[in-house]
């Protein structure tokens, strides 16, 4: 069982921290990271020294393995990091509809997880990336709502991000979009696309290295919600018409049996699951970090909007007249 992490944001002691990958993650956390044991331990001494000064952060996790969650991804830039772990927390606290009470053993999210509708591969891909696959023809538009999706995606996210290999290496996203339909479309608001895919990004503290899309035919929505990407992660998609495209950025070997793998999907649902009640204290944990959220209305209301987003606005009730 995972350890439920302490949210004292200034504790006496902190954790001593081993790094305790394969030589293949080390050389991957060296060449792309620019990891090194000295920058590490330099870059841990100076978040927590800046965590627990901070006049709006009540608590946070300061164990190592939390807060390098932020720090890969940015490099180990120590100010970058700390902005992204700010912005987290605002997130979490501003959406908790979404983010918060991520239980698997709750009724609904354990229905969702059982329609197979989002989960991790059970093996990781030969750049070392753990792959998510996703689903959206076995989710249930008529029974669930975009909060019940979105709900889902965070407690499958949560539940890698204290992986180290999977911050070193980081993610690879596959949908499989083939059964989108308008069922689909009316579930989402603007207000939703805005506030979770436009936000999300920014605030995820992951490394997003590939996302292939199973789209047999255009779909508005798929492409408008694709538009809403960071130019980073956009030239990182991959959008695939037949199995064959998609073979050639996800390997079949690693997909469940209904995608030509070996493993049931059923099978590799069982797994998750398994990992997810390993996980379950230290993830309901999380909610016991806080910020002082009305430091930072003007910046992160819910009815704030962001940069260009009048003309997100036309192109969405474009979208809607179509």
């Amino acid at each position: 069982m995972a350890p439920k992490y302490s949210t004292e944001k200034a504790p006496a002691k902190y954790d001593d921290y081993v790094f305790n990958v394969s030589e293949k993650f080390k050389k991957i956390a060296k060449e792309e990271l620019g990891e090194d044991d000295q920058k590490r331990t330099q870059a841990l001494a100076q978040f927590r020294e800046w965590i627990a000064k901070h006049p709006h952060i009540r608590a946070c996790r300061t164990d190592a393995v939390f807060l390098l969650r932020f720090l890969r991804p940015k490099k180990f830039s120590v100010p970058q990091a700390c902005e992204l772990l700010e912005q987290y927390l605002i997130y979490r606290q501003e959406f908790p509809e979404w983010f918060t009470k991520l239980d698997p053993n709750e009724p609904e999210m354990a229905a969702v997880i059982d329609a197979c509708f989002s989960f991790p591969l059970l093996e990781r891909d030969d750049q070392g990336r753990r792959v998510f696959l996703t689903n959206i023809e076995n989710f249930d538009a008529s029974k669930w709502t975009t909060k019940h999706m979105i709900r889902l995606h965070a407690l499958v996210v949560e539940a890698s991000l204290d992986d180290e290999e999977s911050q070193i290496a980081g993610f690879h996203h596959f949908y499989d979009a083939r059964g989108f339909g308008m069922k689909h479309v009316a579930m989402w608001s603007l207000v939703d696309l805005n506030n979770f895919l436009r936000k999300a990004q920014f605030v995820a503290p992951m490394r997003h290295r590939a996302v292939t899309v199973m789209l047999t035919m255009a779909h508005k929505l798929i492409e408008f919600a694709l538009s809403l990407l960071t130019d980073k992660i956009k030239a990182r998609v991959k959008v695939c018409k037949t199995n064959e495209e998609a073979k050639q950025h996800v390997d079949v070997k690693l997909l469940p049996e209904e995608y030509g793998g070996k493993v049931p999907m059923k099978d590799m649902i069982a797994r998750f699951k398994e990992e997810l009640q390993e996980k379950r204290e230290a993830l309901l944990a999380l909610d016991d970090m806080s910020i002082d959220i009305t430091k930072y209305s003007d910046k992160w209301s819910k009815n704030t909007t962001l940069e260009n987003d009048i003309s997100v606005i036309g192109s969405f009730r474009k979208l809607e007249l179509d």
